[in-house]
């Protein structure tokens, strides 16, 4: 049963159309993905047509933004896809993406942890400083997200939008000198974005790469309960924050293509994959800028771990709330009112695994990282495709005065689309992961694993608890 009282209750009204973009902004993180992802995309991929990719997956992400968003309006709570799917394919999905969900975002800021403490033992070995094990940067990384995020949801999204902008300076600062300097050896030129380029041989891999960039946009909704007047923001935001991810990157990968050439991108990419950027950034802007980003490049992965760490958290307070785990999770504090008892739970599990990890022995880069954002993007991307089914099923009960686009059109298409990458991504796990691992084949199967154990958990309480399963996904709208 719904828990009443206040200390379950999550501040209303707290953070507007910014904040909530800066949350999914930094959930993409902008210098990660450019700097991480992206020389993947141009040497694997499509090349020179990239910067158009991005565009056309930031088209799919709108079509899909347009059921979301409406639906939203119907259907709002801090368990956001996990609402959605509950709402319109039935309890059991719900609980079943519940599951799904809590392994992703748990999954990628186990992937953060691994990542933050690769680029900060680089950095200070680089500055002259003490070899330390990254395990020591992953735990000064996990107090300070939970400091953080222990505090009230604007003051994460003041932080994140101060980290945000900065990514978002140095790389529009690269791009601008790009094209003030005249471009590169063929001048500026279009050609990234013309169809030929975009749709030329290995499109299917460069979409692998760039719907990974796109992680985390969930919590324009997640964050639903705390906005003011949540039916606009959440759907202002939501497009917000797909447009301004697909024009940005679109726009720095265009002008990294310009300065490299369209005919010597992939040779490139491929041959100088770490210092694609930087090189640039200290030939355009200098080596004191060079040196900014590398710095920029820790607080792009802070900001990261903190968005997923509030959006995890906030997955964590729902399932509390409905009495399907543990209550105490829905406890928020006295002050802030913030789920830190799920906070504190979710960074002692997400450190714990990074632990065992390097007790392991696994690089923090090349296996706990792409491991990790691996899984994480096959999960994201099963969730939106059940988002999608849920947004035709929910309004094809009850067409709730919707038009046809945002209740048939929207969601069918986008749910073809995602459906597309998911194959693509499946079918190159080894290219985004960087391995041939047997575990790596076997990601599919656990996702799969976990909607058929979240599905079977749904029924059984059914039968042994008809009062919590009456409350799963229970919408507050």
């Amino acid at each position: 049963m719904l828990i009443p009282d206040n200390n379950h209750t999550l501040k209303r009204e707290t953070v507007g159309v910014a904040h909530i973009v800066f949350f999914v902004v930094a959930a993409a993180a902008p210098l990660t993905a450019v700097i991480g992802v992206t020389p993947a995309a141009f040497s694997l991929g499509n090349g020179a047509g990239v910067p158009g990719t991005f565009l056309l997956v930031g088209l799919l992400y709108a079509v899909f933004s347009a059921g979301f968003a409406a639906m939203n309006r119907f259907v709002s709570s801090a368990g956001g896809f996990y609402a959605c799917v509950a709402n319109g394919l039935g309890k059991p999905a719900g609980l079943a993406g519940a599951l799904v969900s809590l392994a992703t975002y748990n999954a990628i800021d186990v992937a953060v942890y691994g990542l933050f403490g690769f680029f900060a033992g680089d950095m200070v070995r680089s500055a002259g400083g003490p070899q330390i094990s990254w395990i020591v940067y992953a735990a000064i990384l996990s107090v300070t997200v939970y400091v953080t995020g222990k505090r009230s949801i604007s003051f994460s999204g003041a932080v994140l939008g101060a980290c945000m902008m900065a990514e978002i300076l140095i790389l529009a600062a690269l791009g601008i000198s790009i094209l003030l300097s005249g471009g590169g050896p063929e001048g500026i030129t279009a050609v990234p974005l013309a169809p030929h380029a975009i749709f030329s041989k290995g499109l299917g891999i460069s979409l692998v790469f760039v719907v990974a960039s796109f992680l985390g946009f969930e919590a324009t909704a997640i964050f639903g309960e705390e906005a003011r007047d949540p039916r606009r923001t959440v759907a202002r935001a939501t497009y917000v924050s797909v447009l301004l991810i697909a024009v940005f990157y679109a726009f720095v990968t265009w002008t990294i293509t310009l300065y490299y050439g369209t005919a010597d991108i992939v040779q490139t990419a491929t041959d100088h994959a770490t210092d694609l950027y930087f090189s640039a950034v200290n030939a355009r802007l200098g080596v004191a800028a060079g040196i900014a980003m590398r710095a920029l490049l820790i607080t792009s992965v802070f900001a990261c771990a903190l968005s997923f760490h509030n959006t995890a958290n906030r997955y964590l307070f729902a399932l509390g709330r409905e009495d399907v785990i543990w209550r105490k999770f829905a406890h928020t504090h006295p002050t802030h009112y913030s789920p830190y008892i799920a906070g504190r739970a979710q960074t002692m599990f997400v450190l714990g695994i990074s632990a065992l990890f390097w007790f392991a022995g696994a690089d923090p880069y090349a296996v706990i990282f792409a491991w990790m954002s691996t899984f994480a993007s096959i999960g994201i991307l099963v969730l939106q495709i059940m988002v999608c089914l849920s947004v035709i099923v929910f309004f094809g009960r009850d067409p709730r005065d919707v038009g046809i686009y945002a209740r048939l059109v929207a969601p069918a298409t986008s749910l073809l689309g995602l459906g597309l990458c998911l194959v693509l991504m499946v079918m190159n796990l080894s290219l985004l992961s960087g391995s041939e691992s047997y575990l790596i084949n076997a990601l599919p199967i656990i996702v799969a694993g976990l909607l058929v154990t979240g599905f079977l958990v749904a029924t059984w309480m059914r039968q042994a608890h008809p009062k919590i399963y009456a409350d799963l996904g229970r919408s507050l709208t």
